[in-house]
């Protein structure tokens, strides 16, 4: 049983970890296909819509960042819950079983397997309870430069405020991704072979939720090109009025001198 075990456990985590790989490969290299990517292109866009004008939009910042921090909140309180719940239950079965300690690395007892599940699942918990710490403490930090009084040429600040979003909400991803992966861990406690379909199934419904559809990216597409005309006409009206300044500068004088 321990053979099998250690087959179909590690081949359900080499599928989800092979599809993971795929994906940061995606976001990187092809962010449009994701959902990833064109969530934080449509946060990039937001930060700077908003920013131009702070002292308008700042309540509107601070409430939806307000929003984001009580979901973090929601799932650091839920993860850190149940790895108090698990710590009692692995610590009632280790006094339960006082003929047989209960280790959690492999050794020749049967009660090491049970403990290695239940240590595999608090570990999945943590890990998510830190990410979610982590994107509250950005989000947070956010809700302090969001308000700050900037322009709409001080796309260095902007770009910043931007990536530190971005940031947070990768942080809440990495948070929400240990949730899903506790789900084939909770299975494996029946059986590997539950675990290994839990992997499967989640791998697939994960690649439907991270993708996006063709309709998605031909929007995205054509918003991209629309803003890089309106972009390119604002240069060239900027330029063609810097012109005009200098132009009218230099016949100043001359109508000056001439009269």
């Amino acid at each position: 049983m321990v053979s099998l075990d250690c087959v179909l456990v590690l081949a359900g985590l080499f599928v989800l970890g092979i599809y993971h790989v795929w994906l940061f490969i995606t976001v990187l290299h092809n962010p449009i296909r994701t959902v990833i990517g064109l969530n934080a292109y449509t946060r990039q866009q937001w930060v700077f819509s908003l920013m131009t004008d702070p002292l308008k939009n700042g309540v509107l910042i601070v409430q939806t960042l307000r929003n984001n921090i009580m979901a973090s909140t929601l799932l650091s309180t839920a993860a850190i819950t149940l790895c108090s719940v698990i710590s009692v239950l692995v610590s009632s079965e280790s006094s339960s079983h006082s003929t047989v300690s209960v280790h959690l690395v492999y050794s020749d007892y049967a009660p090491s397997l049970p403990s290695i599940k239940y240590l595999c699942i608090l570990l999945c918990f943590l890990v998510a309870f830190l990410c979610n710490v982590q994107s509250t403490r950005y989000y947070a930090h956010v809700s302090f430069l969001g308000t700050v009084p900037t322009w709409k040429d001080k796309t260095g600040f902007i770009e910043y405020v931007a990536a530190t979003l971005n940031r947070g909400y990768y942080f809440w991803a990495l948070g929400l991704r240990a949730f899903y992966l506790s789900i084939p861990l909770f299975l494996w406690i029946f059986g590997p072979i539950p675990m290994f379909v839990s992997c499967c199934v989640l791998s697939i419904v994960l690649y439907f939720l991270d993708t996006t559809s063709s309709f998605a990216q031909l929007i995205h597409t054509q918003l991209f090109k629309e803003e890089s005309r309106t972009a390119d006409v604002e240069s060239t009206a900027q330029s063609l009025n810097n012109s005009g300044r200098e132009n009218s500068q230099l016949r100043d004088p001359l109508l000056t001198g001439s009269g």
